[in-house]
């Protein structure tokens, strides 16, 4: 347990200090508040009030899901070249993804955030242009 001594906003410094204890992982402090005579009327010298500490939640970030679609051109080869190359996948894994968009017409290679699901899209298509393949790869929110 620790306890801090800081002002309090808006206090004379001549008046008092309040005194904040902190109890590991509780959701309140308690703070007693310690004036020179004084604590507004309620006794001598001493008060307690109980802060309940605001926590700031931050949104988790939406994810997208990046498909590749099945045409009738592109080989099954370059499609796996595809997934091991930029989605990190064994060999394995990307046989079994290509053989799911082959039979299934769309396979999921991955998940991700927005910008590295776009940058992964984007990278796949300029790399199936450049070797003259139509292959689609695109996103949808998860």
């Amino acid at each position: 347990m620790s306890t801090t001594y800081i002002r309090a906003s808006g206090e004379d410094p001549a008046k008092g200090m309040v005194q904040v204890t902190n109890g590991g992982d509780a959701t309140t402090k308690r703070v007693a508040h310690m004036q020179n005579g004084q604590d507004g009327g309620n006794g001598p010298g001493r008060g307690t009030a109980v802060i309940t500490r605001t926590k700031t939640k931050t949104k988790k970030p939406s994810l997208y899901r990046v498909l590749i679609l099945n045409d009738d051109y592109t080989p099954m080869e370059f499609v796996i070249h595809i997934l091991e190359r930029f989605f990190q996948k064994d060999r394995e894994a990307a046989t079994r993804i290509m053989l799911h968009v082959h039979n299934h017409g769309v396979g999921e290679c991955g998940v991700y955030t927005f910008e590295v699901a776009e940058t992964k899209v984007s990278q796949v298509m300029d790399f199936a242009r450049q070797n003259q393949h139509p292959l689609q790869c695109v996103m949808e929110k998860k």
